[in-house]
């Protein structure tokens, strides 16, 4: 590969090379900062665990420098942090037994750029590379500006590869807007239930983070457990710790498809449900 950045980094956790690293993943993870992945993508990671055939991939689109700091960290540099959250990234590629982990180290002002294609070129790079069946990236109703850059260049990266080569299936995850408002026939119900020993080592490496003053790891969890619980209000759980996504597949598929338009149709969905239950309630249908 020759990515954009001469500051970007492969880890491959095996110590294997690195193309074959890539192009044995299955199931591949896009996130704009160093913990993105564990937080939206734990999914994907637990699919490939303990499988022969199935491998996770990472890519952290972001350097990290503009992320929160308080206590021990509060003193700490751009430099400083970037190398501390490059550090946490690949202690939790080895933890999670990731194939490749790659970090492209670009700042959060070029990825959230209209008119820089570059981010999207390396994305198409490394998917044209690896060639996943399935794809975890935000989801388009995220309101973080960088999360929305990063779906953005990946949804135009995969629907510029040739058709034969994109993912099977591309879901939009939870991370700085949860999915819980999405229609239950439209979400992509991911149970995550019996591992939460594992989540929370996963989410307890990135500890400039929560030391900094985010404790993004009780969150994340707390956060599935919501999802459980309230996803059925008539039927006792089946699940202890679910992932909600949104289904990006078709834009990927059908290039002519309005990303923004596809995404407000959800939105529209979720309107006409409340307007539906009030209405009835009220006596106006």
């Amino acid at each position: 590969m020759k990515l954009q950045n001469p500051s970007a980094e492969i880890h491959v956790p095996s110590g294997r090379p690195a193309g074959p690293a890539l192009k044995r993943v299955t199931h591949l993870g896009i996130g704009a900062h160093q913990d993105d992945l564990e937080f939206m993508a734990f999914h994907g990671i637990l699919q490939c665990l303990k499988s022969r055939s199935k491998w996770f991939g990472g890519v952290t689109c972001t350097n990290g420098a503009g992320s929160s700091r308080a206590g021990k960290y509060a003193r700490f540099t751009d430099e400083q942090l970037r190398a501390v959250r490059r550090a946490e990234q690949n202690r939790a590629a080895k933890l999670g037994a990731y194939s490749i982990m790659i970090q492209l180290d670009y700042p959060s002002s070029l990825v959230k750029s209209a008119t820089d294609t570059s981010l999207k070129n390396d994305l198409k790079q490394i998917l044209t590379l690896a060639q996943p069946e399935v794809v975890y990236t935000h989801n388009p109703a995220d309101k973080h500006d960088t999360h929305i850059g990063v779906v953005v260049a990946a949804l135009q990266a995969m629907r510029e590869m040739p058709r034969a080569r994109r993912p099977k299936q591309v879901i939009g995850c939870e991370v700085w807007r949860d999915l819980d408002w999405l229609d239950d026939g439209s979400k992509v119900v991911m149970d995550v239930s019996g591992h939460d020993n594992l989540a929370m080592k996963l989410n307890g490496l990135f500890d400039s983070q929560i030391a900094g003053g985010k404790r993004y790891d009780l969150a994340t969890l707390g956060r599935r457990s919501a999802n459980a619980t309230f996803f059925d209000s008539h039927a006792t759980d089946q699940a202890t710790q679910v992932v909600f996504g949104m289904d990006l597949t078709p834009l990927v598929q059908d290039t002519k498809l309005d990303i923004a338009d596809y995404v407000l149709g959800f939105i529209g969905r979720f309107r006409e449900d409340v307007q539906g239950k009030l209405n009835q309630r009220l006596g106006k249908l």
